[in-house]
């Protein structure tokens, strides 16, 4: 949450010249509400089975494509070997100050953590990341998620990590 996957991921799209897929933005397509919609009205263990469904969908929908996930998706069900499966993942690593800023920013647009102060934001964060580490490190690619506050370092940020897998984006 936060570590810049959708900012990331559609630079990297449009770099690479192949469609962008947020998701979460899936999701409230295919669905017709909001996430937090849904997880006012279902609960989280809801969320996740219809998440789940509209991942297999959206890669089906769109091969050869970017898609930025939730942060919760690869934590769930088996969708981190599903995603392992399809293509190369990558997983943007973020500071935890970094982190924790971002959300404080934008606490009302994120549902698991709105309303929530600034303390209660920042153990969400650290509790999350202790949940979620393992899975995380599961993708294939590790790249820093830091640097994406400005046009100029998503491009720089997008260059460099294609220059260092030279091999897989020819």
């Amino acid at each position: 949450m936060a570590s810049g996957k959708t900012t990331f991921g559609k630079a990297l799209a449009q770099r690479l010249n192949t469609p962008f897929v947020d998701l979460d933005a899936f999701i409230e397509e295919q669905s017709g509400k909001t996430i937090r919609e849904i997880f006012a009205e279902k609960g989280e263990e809801q969320f996740r089975i219809l998440e789940k469904e509209m991942l297999h969908k959206a890669a089906e929908e769109y091969p050869n494509s970017v898609i930025a996930c939730g942060g919760g998706t690869p934590c769930h069900c088996d969708n981190m070997e599903f995603i392992n499966s399809k293509g190369i993942t990558i997983f943007l690593e973020t500071s935890t100050p970094v982190l924790i800023s971002r959300l404080q920013a934008e606490n009302e647009t994120r549902p698991l953590v709105a309303g929530k102060s600034d303390d209660e934001i920042r153990q969400k964060v650290l509790t999350q990341l202790c949940d979620r580490l393992p899975y995380y490190m599961e993708a294939k690619l590790k790249w820093h998620g830091d640097d994406l506050e400005n046009s100029q370092q998503i491009e720089d940020n997008v260059e460099s990590f294609i220059s260092s897998y030279p091999s897989l984006f020819r």
